[in-house]
């Protein structure tokens, strides 16, 4: 018996324990499109917040400069995050991300802040959560994403061009400092787990490695997404796979959905939300993507507008690759709420069932 065909009996002898959270959101994907909130940081911006904002009482007298720690702001200005998952909701969103993309160790020590990890990320799913739970209806529940970021550092890059096998950062280290995260966004109520813009596969391995890890230990078990950065045009993530080879490096994870958010424009993301479409054909698929091309001219830095977004969202539910749809960098709640409205008349994708037939099959 070859590796593969092993592998799939185990997968077949193995089904997946039932979710004790979220289940409601697997069972609505079914039904139809979900709506994802926009981007943070473009909110965020529009605060013109200042060091005292991130520093707050606490941090008042901290070694390192603060502003721009986006992450820190659950624990200095709650009002402020509180207040755009609000926005996101009355917009029309199903589903809101903790303000986490950067709140591992391993980011926050570039502020000294490493410590406080944990700290930070259960005050995060805390504000998210009470949000979700304002909004929440029997007929329109909403949910909170754990957001789980890609790190700044990566595990199968060398961060120095003379010497191809540097590394700055272990798979040890990683899982550990996602761990930690997760255990924080559990604690603190979030419905699923998202790791997002993943732009090394090996950095996303180790945080699926981790929430398996925490979720076999817990025994709590919660949906998990992946969502991948194509960076350019090549269609490839910047650790050099394709987005067919990125699917199933990851597919044994068995993820609720899998997708592409950031990093490009709807329009040009379209061939390969398409593709993954196509390949992925036994789970869901999440689009997210930028409001277009960056642009310092606009408002929210990027191109796009509401109704642009929107349009080409509405495309992509039209042409049946959807089941979770929504903005990164430059969406605002206007576009949200254009997205919500689009897309509400479409169908969302199928996928094959039962998970992992397709794989068995093969």
């Amino acid at each position: 018996m070859n590796a593969s065909t092993q592998a799939s009996k185990i997968a077949k002898q193995a089904p997946q324990a039932a979710y004790t959270r979220g289940a409601a959101l697997a069972a609505i994907l079914h039904e139809r499109i979900a709506i994802i909130d926009g981007a943070m940081g473009t909110m965020i911006q529009r605060y013109k917040l200042g060091e005292a904002d991130f520093r707050g009482e606490r941090f008042a007298t901290h070694g390192k400069d603060l502003k721009g720690n986006n992450d820190l702001l659950v624990m200095t200005r709650p009002d402020v995050i509180r207040e755009i998952h609000a926005q996101y909701l009355a917009a029309g969103a199903d589903i809101i991300e903790t303000n986490t993309f950067g709140a591992t160790s391993i980011a926050q020590e570039d502020y000294g802040l490493g410590h406080i990890a944990r700290e930070m990320n259960v005050a995060a799913a805390r504000v998210a959560r009470d949000a979700a739970d304002e909004y929440s209806t029997p007929d329109k529940p909403r949910f909170v994403a754990g957001a789980l970021g890609p790190t700044p550092r990566t595990a199968s890059i060398s961060p120095d061009v003379n010497d191809p096998g540097a590394r700055n950062v272990s798979f040890d280290q990683l899982r550990d400092a996602y761990r930690e995260q997760a255990e924080g966004l559990l604690e603190g109520g979030c419905d699923f787990f998202l790791v997002e813009t993943i732009f090394d596969t090996l950095n996303a391995k180790a945080a699926i490695f981790a929430l398996d890890e925490l979720m076999e230990d817990t025994g709590e078990r919660l949906p998990v997404v992946v969502s991948g950065t194509v960076t350019d045009a090549s269609g490839r993530i910047l650790s050099g796979q394709t987005v067919a080879a990125f699917w199933h490096s990851v597919r044994h994870a068995r993820p609720l959905a899998i997708g592409l958010n950031c990093a490009l424009g709807a329009a040009v993301m379209r061939p390969y939300i398409e593709e993954l479409s196509k390949v992925a054909g036994d789970t869901y698929v999440s689009c997210y993507p930028n409001a277009g091309l960056p642009n310092p001219m606009s408002d929210t830095g990027f191109d796009e507008t509401p109704d642009v977004t929107g349009s080409l969202m509405e495309e992509f539910a039209k042409a049946g690759f959807l089941n979770i749809a929504g903005g990164c960098c430059g969406t605002t709640p206007a576009h949200i709420a254009e997205i919500a409205k689009r897309l509400k008349s479409y169908r969302p994708r199928s996928r094959q069932d039962p998970l992992f037939g397709a794989l068995l099959a093969a």
